[in-house]
C-alpha cells in the first residue's frame, strides 16, 4: 500500500524567503549534533565532515531527480570499521591519521556496494524488490529506527534534565499552540531556548567561542585515500576492505527502512518516484566520495525525518539550503565553536521529540495499511523485528557477529523479517475435527 499525500507545505517558497532561511537552519541543527560526533569518536576532521555532509546531500538531491526531503549526515554504522583499522595501523608503527586512510579505502569500497545492490534493483525492477518490503515489515522498521536511537536521545537528556525540559516543553508549546512562523520552527526555538536558559544558569563556557576565528579554510586531512599510496600496506588494505565492505549490507537495509519512513512522512512513494535504485545511488555516490577525503560515510538522517514530521513542511528545497549552509559553516570556525557549546541535554530533549516522531510514523503506516494482527504471521514478524532490532540494539553493543561479518540490530531485524515474510503463509487451514 502506498503511502497517502499527507497536509503540509511542499512547496516552502510560498512562505516567503524569512521563513524559508528559518527552516533551512533548523534542519541545520538537527543534524549537527550528530554529524560533528562521528569524527569527534573516530578522529576524522570535523570541517572536512561538514562540506562532504553538505556535498553528499546536494548529490543525493540531484541523482533522486530533487524530490527526496533528505539530508545526509555522518553514519554511526562504520565507526566500529574505523576504530579497529585505525588501530590495526597504529599498531604497525604508523600514525593515526595514516591509519584512518587506509579505513577510508575500506569505507569507500562499502559505497561501492551501493552501486551493486541498485543495479540489481534497476535490472530486476523494482516491483520484485518491494514486494520483499510490505507494510508489515516496514512499519516494525520504522517503529525499531526511532526506538534505537532513543537510547542516545535519553542518554544525552540526562547530563541535564531541566535543560531538556525547557527544550522539550518549547517545542511541544510552538508545535501545538504555536502561530505562523512560531508552528513550523519549533525545534530552532526548543534549541535557543534551552541554549539561553543554559547559558544564564553559567553551563556554557564561552571560551572556545571568543578564541575561534571567524574565517577559516576546511581541512582536507591527511588521511585521504591518496596518503595511503605514498607507501601502500596492500595488507592492511586488503584487511580494511575485509572488514569494513560487508557493514554496507547493514547500511543499505538501513536505507531502505529511512526510505520508508521519510516516503510515510511526506506521503509519497520515493521507493518507486524516484525510485530506491536512485535513493542507493546517491547514498553510495555520497559515500565514497566523503571516504576518498576523509569525511566520514553519509547515510540519511532520522533527524530531519523527525523536523519533517512536527513542522509539515515537505519541500527538499528546504534541506538542500540546510546543505549549502554546511558547506558555507565549514568555512566558519567560530560557527563550529558555537555548536561545539550546546549542551548535550539540549540535544536529547530535541532528539527525544525527533526520535519519537519517527516510531509514530512507522506505527502510522501500519495503520494506514490496515494490517491484520489476528493473523499470527504479521504478529511474529513485527514481534521478532521489534524485538532483534531493540534488543541487539541495547543487550549486544548493537553489533551480532555472523562469522567475520557483524550486523546491527536494525540489519539483522530487517533481514529476519524479510526472510520471514517470503517464507511464511499468509493463512493455515487448521482441521481441528
Amino acid at each position: 500500500m502506498e503511502p497517502q499525500l499527507q497536509q503540509g507545505i511542499y512547496d516552502a517558497r510560498t512562505l516567503g524567503p524569512v521563513k524559508f532561511g528559518i527552516l533551512g537552519i533548523q534542519h541545520l541543527f538537527a543534524m549537527f549534533g550528530a554529524t560533528i560526533l562521528v569524527p569527534v569518536i573516530t578522529g576524522l576532521n570535523v570541517s572536512t565532515t561538514l562540506i562532504f555532509a553538505g556535498i553528499g546531500t546536494l548529490i543525493f538531491h540531484f541523482i533522486t531527480k530533487w524530490k527526496v526531503p533528505a539530508f545526509l549526515g555522518s553514519s554511526f554504522a562504520f565507526i566500529g570499521g574505523y576504530m579497529s583499522i585505525k588501530q590495526l595501523g597504529m599498531e604497525k608503527g604508523l600514525p593515526e591519521n595514516i591509519s584512518l586512510s587506509y579505513a577510508c579505502i575500506g569505507v569507500a569500497c562499502a559505497g561501492l556496494c551501493y552501486f551493486l545492490m541498485a543495479g540489481l534493483i534497476k535490472w530486476f525492477g523494482s516491483e520484485r524488490v518491494l514486494k520483499y518490503f510490505p507494510p508489515v515489515v516496514t512499519g516494525p522498521m520504522v517503529i525499531s529506527i526511532g526506538l534505537c536511537l532513543s537510547g542516545s536521545a535519553i542518554s544525552s537528556a540526562s547530563e541535564d534534565w531541566l535543560i531538556s525540559l525547557v527544550a522539550i516543553i518549547v517545542v511541544i508549546v510552538s508545535n501545538m499552540w504555536g502561530r505562523g512562523i512560531i508552528r513550523i520552527v519549533p525545534i530552532l526555538l526548543g534549541v535557543f531556548s534551552s541554549f539561553t536558559v543554559a547559558a544564564c544558569m553559567g553551563k556554557i563556557d564561552f571560551t572556545a567561542l571568543h578564541e575561534a576565528a571567524w574565517i577559516g579554510l576546511p581541512v582536507v586531512r591527511q588521511n585521504t585515500v591518496l596518503a595511503v599510496f605514498d607507501n601502500p600496506d596492500y595488507t592492511l588494505i586488503t584487511s580494511s576492505i575485509i572488514a569494513i565492505m560487508p557493514i554496507a549490507f547493514a547500511t543499505i537495509m538501513e536505507h531502505i527502512g529511512d526510505m520508508c519512513a521519510i516516503s510515510g512522512t511526506v506521503g509519497q512513494f520515493f521507493l518507486v518516484d524516484p525510485g530506491l535504485h536512485r535513493t542507493l545511488t546517491g547514498d553510495g555516490i555520497a559515500t565514497t566520495l566523503a571516504s576518498l577525503f576523509g569525511a566520514p560515510a553519509n547515510t540519511t538522517y532520522g533527524e530531519n525525518t523527525g523536523v519533517l514530521n512536527i513542522t509539515k513542511v515537505y519541500d527538499p528545497r528546504v534541506i538542500r539550503l540546510a546543505a549549502i549552509l554546511a558547506i558555507l559553516l565549514s568555512f566558519c570556525p567560530k560557527f563550529g565553536a558555537l555548536i561545539g557549546l550546546m549542551p548535550a541535554a539540549t540535544i536529547g530533549g530535541v532528539s527525544l521529540i525527533l526520535y519519537g516522531m519517527i516510531s509514530a510514523v512507522g506505527v502510522r503506516n501500519m495503520v494506514e495499511a490496515s494490517i491484520d494482527f489476528v493473523q499470527m504471521r504479521n504478529i511474529i514478524i513485527a514481534a521478532l523485528i521489534l524485538v532483534i532490532a531493540i534488543g541487539v540494539k541495547y543487550g549486544a553493543n548493537d553489533s551480532v557477529a555472523i562469522g567475520s561479518i557483524h550486523f546491527s540490530g536494525l540489519a539483522l531485524a530487517a533481514i529476519v523479517g524479510i526472510i520471514l515474510n517470503a517464507i511464511l503463509p499468509h493463512r493455515i487451514d487448521i482441521d481441528i475435527e
